[in-house]
């Protein structure tokens, strides 16, 4: 039990005071920040849960029959034991760091980026400089005692990097950026300058992210097409639209080919510039480049049209490129539909719409519905029908309130047998009539006179649970039956 104390984390150790640390190591905080639960204090006082923290290590960690840590024992207990316990998931600094102070043992490269990724995605970062600084005082045993760099130092502290800037902790990733470059051998990769530049762009500091973007040129790393974007996005946003327009020719000069997030951040910039030509040139040109089409690119495209009144010219470019084979399948051109139909003008809707099917592009249930009521506005009922049946073949379900409000068109039209084999045709598609479906339908075939069809369906209903009593299954016959009555005393 001696033995087995001597190591043990000093904070685990009772009533006794933890030696100071080598000046290589870093220092044990007092506690971790935000703790789940009460966590053990690290003071001279026992309590229950040093306890039950000392038993915890014993068992999984110094066994009797192991008691010698090594960086593969150590990173199994934190992923595999400690990172699970409820109590002690914090405490993986603290042990960390009192590994370090044991003489025959030495973190290498997979304890450092485990203990570097759990502090950053938890956001402790005044635990995560100590780390960094101890990294630093402490290289990697695969570094061959300072004459190579350990290949994994790059990643480590770039995921401290990502972390800092997330936390628009600029300063903090500036600072980690450059202890990198110190460890690691020849130039850094281009996506952690593009980290950097990125969050200077969200914290509004262009100049500075133009800056840095400058010393990765003279630091000889080549841009790439996110590094691009991210300055060309950021030149938008700060109204300065020729110079992202430059940095896209400059971009192309440079052997970048530009991608579709490029062109959806320009053609966003000549629309909020009022220049809709030009963007919608800058849409040909990507087919020129043979660069795909995203949906966001006609979200951009159709939206930016339609709210400045050019709806018809949305369409026939929607329809153009449709045809030119280019049009994402997942487009839901559901906004298009919208403006069309709230103008009066669901013909053309229907027109877009039959076009745009024939290539594929299958519209949303939204669209289809939307479509339906303009169509029931002009009461072109005819259409609308013929909408909702190809629908219905397609496996694209109306809610209940459209399709029951086109079926009461269609009776109140007297078409109540088309409505009827419209329900029956939802039925096989997994849509079944409710209450007021059949209700509408027995009442249509009531004005129209045909009592088999009425007493048949009320019969369904009856069968379905949809007539409460024997009353209301009188009214319906009853109703049916003086309808044909009424149509003999006018013969």
């Amino acid at each position: 039990m001696a033995g087995l104390k001597k190591k043990l984390p000093p904070i685990l150790i009772h009533n006794k005071s933890p030696s100071p640390p080598p000046a290589s190591s870093i220092p044990l905080p007092s506690r971790p920040e935000t703790p789940p639960v009460t966590l053990p204090s690290v003071t001279l006082t026992p309590t229950a849960h040093h306890t039950h923290l000392l038993r915890f290590l014993k068992t999984h960690l110094l066994t009797p029959t192991n008691n010698q840590i090594t960086p593969s024992s150590l990173l199994h207990f934190l992923k595999s034991k400690l990172h699970h316990h409820p109590q002690f998931t914090h405490y993986d600094f603290h042990i960390f760091a009192w590994a370090s102070t044991i003489d025959s043992f030495r973190h290498d490269h997979t304890t450092f980026l485990f203990i570097v990724r759990s502090l950053a995605s938890s956001y402790r970062f005044s635990e995560l400089h100590s780390v960094l600084n101890f990294i630093s005082a402490n290289p990697c045993p695969c570094s061959n005692d300072g004459i190579f760099s350990c290949p994994e130092m790059e990643r480590i502290f770039h995921f401290a990097v990502n972390a800092f800037v997330k936390a628009n902790r600029m300063n903090d990733g500036l600072l980690a950026f450059e202890a990198m470059r110190k460890f690691i051998d020849g130039r850094p990769s281009v996506s952690i300058y593009n980290v950097l530049i990125n969050g200077f762009v969200k914290c509004r500091e262009f100049d500075k992210a133009l800056g840095f973007y400058d010393r990765m040129v003279r630091d000889r790393v080549k841009p790439d097409v996110v590094t691009f974007n991210i300055l060309i996005s950021g030149f938008c946003r700060n109204k300065k639209f020729d110079l992202a327009l430059g940095l896209f020719r400059e971009m192309r000069e440079k052997g970048c080919n530009p991608n579709v997030v490029s062109f959806n951040t320009l053609i966003r910039g000549f629309f909020g510039e009022r220049k809709f030509d030009e963007g919608v040139n800058m849409a040909y040109e990507m087919i020129e480049l043979g660069c795909e089409f995203s949906s966001v690119t006609f979200e951009i495209l159709v939206d930016g049209l339609c709210n400045e009144g050019r709806v018809l010219k949305a369409c026939e470019l929607v329809i153009d490129f449709s045809r030119r084979g280019v049009l994402p399948k997942d487009f839901d051109y559901f906004g298009l539909v919208e403006k069309l139909c709230g103008e009066g003008n669901a013909g053309r809707a229907l027109e877009v719409v039959d076009e745009l099917w024939k290539k594929g592009n299958l519209p949303s249930v939204v669209a289809c519905t939307t479509l339906i009521e303009g169509l029931r506005r002009l009461r072109k009922g005819v259409e609308a029908s013929g909408l909702m049946e190809k629908m219905l073949k397609e496996g694209i379900l109306p809610d209940s309130v459209t399709f029951n409000c086109l079926l009461e068109d269609l009776c109140d039209v007297g078409r109540t047998v088309d409505a009827d084999r419209l329900r029956l045709l939802a039925s096989t598609k997994g849509l079944d009539p409710d209450g007021m479906t059949y209700h509408i339908l027995v009442s249509g075939y009531t004005r129209e006179n045909k009592r088999k069809e009425g007493e048949n369906l009320v019969n369904e209903m009856l069968d379905e649970g949809f007539i409460p009593d024997l009353v209301t299954y009188n009214s319906y016959m009853d109703g049916l039956s003086n309808a044909r009555k009424s149509v003999r005393q006018t013969r």
